[in-house]
């Protein structure tokens, strides 16, 4: 089953135990961020990041170090 057919059931139904209504164009809106943002969410799911050390004491306020 592709995940756009997942994301065609789940929406709804994850909108509806919310108590959310969403009209027909509100879920084509959802529809079309989630064509456009899943395929580079399941890049970054299926990254392989043991070689990467991570980051201690981040300062967000600065860029990332060069």
């Amino acid at each position: 089953m592709e995940a756009s057919d997942r994301a065609d059931e789940f929406v709804p139904a994850g909108m509806a135990s919310l108590g959310i209504e969403a009209d027909e164009v509100e879920m084509a809106v959802m529809g079309v961020a989630h064509q456009m943002f899943w395929p580079g969410i399941l890049g970054l799911i299926s990254m392989d990041l043991d070689g990467v050390a991570p980051e201690r004491d981040i300062d967000l306020s600065k860029g990332p170090p060069a």
